[in-house]
């Protein structure tokens, strides 16, 4: 499975720029509400219409703006997953995922199929209740099946748990993603969930005011986001301007220390970022004197504020987050940061 995405499209202020592909894996798209991921979601399923462009899936061509090429949602074998799964109300479960194979006039076949996909999903025993009887889990699930009963080449996930309690995310993400495994063909959601993004995505593509930032794969993308706005995004507490000061050596003004970094230094060098965990008083790297400013208690972790010995008192403190097992008796006097965990970031291309 091939998706190849290059698609401009204006709607009122906004303008979408994006370009990007997907194979036979789950590729996320991470950004805050308002970025055009939605928007790209809904024109790849031809719900919206580019201003210019090209979307191919598997060779076929779904649109194409310099060919007059628009094929309409029914033949585009696509998939779309809506945050709030759409379900028909006064339709039973069976019923809803009947309603995927409106196009299959064969009733045995129909009914066939329906069987295949209430077994896959776990739903058999719940058929024959409507969607005010389910749970959110459920739901979901049986939305999922009305989309899979046609068998789409491409799946994609719009915000899959947003409509979701907090407590049930976490298993529901599970479930999916086990479910998904051997689905054979692409998956794409969106979300604005980092942690979501992490636990369910192979790659994550990072999308910021319309742009498609980067795309990497998920691991390399935490550790490595490349841009101010990426580190952002995926959650990076602690950021400032930096300069390059030697081959594997920045000077941050605002923090007024000088760190040794794992990686070559470019010349257009914008900022550093540090994770909040990243920090340990047992790390000789990288190591200078801090005050503690205040400290925020959770339910598994410290989160402290630090200050550098010598640092800019316009700037923001410094976070460091650990787990409530590491706590030390007295806070120390000096933290250390790893080399290889000193984040360069770049101007966005």
């Amino acid at each position: 499975m091939a998706l190849e995405v290059d698609i401009e499209k204006r709607a009122g202020g906004f303008q979408l720029r994006t370009a990007f592909s997907c194979g036979e894996e789950f590729l996320g798209i991470l950004g805050a509400s308002g970025c055009g991921k939605s928007m790209t979601l809904k024109c790849i399923a031809g719900i919206e219409k580019p201003d210019r462009g090209r979307i191919v899936l598997d060779g076929r061509v779904l649109f194409d703006s310099e060919q007059g090429i628009d094929l309409p949602v029914q033949k585009r074998r696509v998939g779309y997953l809506f945050q709030n799964y759409a379900l028909f109300p006064n339709m039973t479960v069976r019923q809803n995922i009947l309603c995927g194979l409106h196009y299959e006039k064969d009733r045995r076949k129909k009914e066939e199929e329906a069987d295949r996909v209430l077994e896959l999903l776990q739903l058999k025993e719940l058929e024959t209740l409507r969607p005010s009887s389910l749970s959110g889990g459920q739901a979901q699930r049986a939305a999922l099946g009305r989309i899979l009963v046609n068998r789409p080449d491409l799946l994609m996930l719009d915000e899959p748990f947003s409509a979701l309690d907090t407590h049930l995310r976490l298993k529901l993400q599970m479930d999916l993603k086990t479910l998904l495994s051997g689905y054979g063909k692409g998956i794409l959601m969106v979300t604005h969930n980092r942690d979501e993004a992490f636990r369910m995505c192979e790659r994550i593509g990072i999308m910021s005011r319309g742009r498609m930032l980067t795309v990497k794969k998920t691991k390399e993308l935490f550790a490595d986001p490349g841009s101010r706005e990426a580190a952002v995004i995926t959650g990076c507490k602690n950021i400032a301007r930096a300069r390059k000061t030697g081959e594997y050596e920045v000077f941050v003004p605002e923090w007024n220390v000088r760190l040794t970094t794992g990686k070559a230094v470019r010349d257009d060098l914008e900022a550093v970022g540090i994770r909040a965990h990243y920090f340990h008083p047992g790390t000789p790297r990288n190591a200078y004197p801090v005050t503690f400013v205040r400290e925020m208690e959770e339910p598994f972790e410290w989160v402290s504020e630090f200050r550098y010995e010598g640092q800019d008192p316009a700037s923001p403190a410094v976070w460091w987050r650990y787990s409530k097992e590491k706590r030390p008796a007295r806070l120390p006097e000096r933290l250390g940061i790893s080399p290889a965990n000193i984040l360069l970031l770049y101007p966005e291309s």
